[in-house]
């Protein structure tokens, strides 16, 4: 079991004011696997000022990028030699059945941190830019003292997501990890340690609402970047609102996965299944819609129970009993609503212990229902008919949410037609998933901002023009 009793914060572990602790509890086996210290809005303020003076005291914002790679390229090489120790603790805190199962996040993240890396180096601060009035110098400076709020189904991918773009444009930062899950935070702020980055640049404390709560607040944050639900969402865009501060957004979603009538389903299937089912569906981009046509829509439906079978095995929990009520009480209210249970739809008889739930599959789903209309967070899958492509189009894009969808048809082109119709920040023909170089961001309620790639490292930037004289201008002095 993993014991913490320290927060990190300006440059070094220390003890939070208030000395009592919270336990990790498995969601596998519901019991203690870890040990963190509870935290309070005091230690915010404490991480706030750190981040504040190095922003504003420090050198970090003045030096050059290829100087904050080489700062940052331990830390990256801390977590990718200390993957599979960091796994351990993913597995532990999210259930997975063994380290080997979380090691993919630890990796994806190491690959994530050396994209941004990639990014930054190419991702010119400055140029020139000249029209009929004259010439001006455009330059892009960080935005500031950067929050970094992560959620539990994945906190490192997570974190490396926000705090590595805004640490490679000059911000500080302070990260808060989610209470159910906080290890690989851990893991990442041990590997900031160890690379002896300056005091204050980027600080890591667990914390519940308050403490959220505090660091949105403050008056010293320049900019809030948060992944996590519409409704926190919500009211964090409020708050940085009323003030005029930067704020991205990543919340839920209601993906649809459109299968149209020349679809090869074998093909198909593992992308369907692992859209809904793998992580027992606890995803933002989950495709917990699927759209078949009439004219095969049994097929579709005997689809996804096969892909469901082929997840009960080696499914993974839920973060949390509140989280298995709720996914019983949305299913339930399906059922009532009329849509058909074909399999799933309860906790596993088998498993006693853990926030288990069966990979569930509804049938004749109406686009009106709970379950068509609200984010489940879970292993359930809506399968809702439609009567033409024009109807598959108007269902996908009847919803408050904008994530991620797909569609699935053996004409790429035809894929590419229907992919340009759907109003959604990610789409994917024949396939499901977001890679780390596209931008990566949500349209309607599933968010503001955009994440991966250079457009993600330049919502950590603002824009300065700067008139310059023409003399100036000649030749690359201004560029240096």
């Amino acid at each position: 079991m993993q014991v913490r009793s320290k927060i990190f914060v300006d440059g070094k572990w220390i003890e939070p004011l208030d000395r009592s602790s919270i336990d990790v509890v498995s969601p596998a086996t519901e019991e203690v696997v870890a040990r963190i210290p509870k935290t309070g809005p005091e230690d915010a303020d404490r991480a706030i000022e750190a981040a504040r003076h190095a922003f504003d005291e420090g050198a970090w914002p003045t030096l050059s990028v290829a100087e904050r790679i080489a700062a940052l390229e331990p830390v990256r090489k801390h977590l990718e030699r200390n993957a599979s120790e960091i796994a351990a603790g993913v597995a532990a805190q999210m259930g997975f059945p063994s380290s080997d199962a979380a090691l993919p996040l630890v990796q994806a993240s190491v690959n994530l941190f050396q994209e941004y890396i990639d990014v930054a180096a190419n991702l010119p601060m400055r140029e020139v830019r000249s029209d009929v009035q004259g010439t001006s110098l455009i330059v892009r400076e960080p935005v500031g003292v950067v929050v970094a709020i992560v959620p539990f189904n994945g906190p490192l991918p997570t974190a490396v997501n926000k705090i590595v773009p805004a640490l490679l444009a000059g911000c500080t930062t302070v990260l808060k990890p989610p209470l159910e899950a906080p290890l690989d935070c851990y893991g990442l702020a041990d590997a900031i340690a160890e690379a002896e980055l300056p005091s204050g640049v980027a600080n890591v404390l667990p914390g519940d609402g308050t403490v959220g709560e505090r660091l949105v607040a403050h008056p010293d944050v320049d900019m809030v970047t948060f992944t996590g639900s519409g409704a926190i969402g919500s009211r964090i865009g409020a708050v940085c609102g009323e003030s005029l501060r930067k704020v991205c957004l990543e919340l839920g979603g209601k993906s649809a996965a459109i299968v149209l009538e020349d679809a090869d389903l074998a093909e198909a299937a593992p992308f369907l299944g692992a859209g809904i089912f793998r992580g027992s569906g606890q995803a933002c981009i989950a495709l917990s819609r699927v759209l078949a046509p009439r004219s095969r829509y049994e097929e579709v439906v005997q689809t996804l129970v096969e892909q469901a079978a082929s997840y009960t095995a080696h499914a993974t929990p839920l973060i949390s009993s509140r989280q298995r009520d709720r996914v019983q009480e949305l299913v339930d209210s399906a059922v009532k609503e009329g849509a058909r249970l074909v399999t799933g739809g309860r906790r596993p008889p088998d498993r006693p212990r853990g926030w288990y739930f069966e990979p569930t599959v509804l049938a004749d789903v109406d686009n009106a229902m709970r379950i068509a209309r609200e984010e489940v967070f879970g292993p359930v899958v809506a399968i809702l008919p439609y009567e033409d492509e024009e109807d598959a189009v108007r269902i996908a894009n009847d919803s408050d949410y904008g994530l991620h969808g797909a569609v699935f048809t053996r004409d790429a082109i035809r894929g590419l037609e229907i992919a340009s119709r759907i109003r959604t920040g990610t789409f994917a023909i024949n396939g499901y998933g977001t890679r780390p170089s596209p931008p990566f961001g949500g349209w309607k309620k599933s968010g503001l901002g955009t994440e991966h790639g250079p457009e993600g490292m330049g919502e950590f930037l603002q824009y300065k023009s700067i008139a310059v004289p023409e003399d100036l201008a000649a030749g690359d002095r201004l560029l240096a």
